[in-house]
């Protein structure tokens, strides 16, 4: 799944990654994506989008939640209109 990362910090002061299902084309060059959970909110000066595994296992890295239910409301739409 193509996603952004958002770098969030931890109450424990440290740095954790957190992907978001990439709701727009980027080419590398943009400072703005707009993410899957939200209308209006994106990651300002995002790295490139990624190719992310849904079970996500790296230390440290996880899905936004929201990003990862509407991924998988689409794959289960996409289930049934085969």
């Amino acid at each position: 799944m193509l996603a952004t990362r958002e770098r969030v910090r931890t109450e424990s002061d440290t740095t954790v990654l957190v992907w978001h299902k990439s709701d727009g084309h980027c080419d590398g060059q943009c400072d703005f994506h707009p993410i899957a959970c939200s209308d209006t909110d994106g990651i300002v000066l995002p790295g490139p989008t990624q190719d992310v595994p849904l079970n996500l296992d790296k230390p440290g890295e996880s899905w936004c939640p929201d990003c990862l239910a509407l991924i998988r409301a689409d794959h289960a739409t996409e289930g049934r209109e085969r």
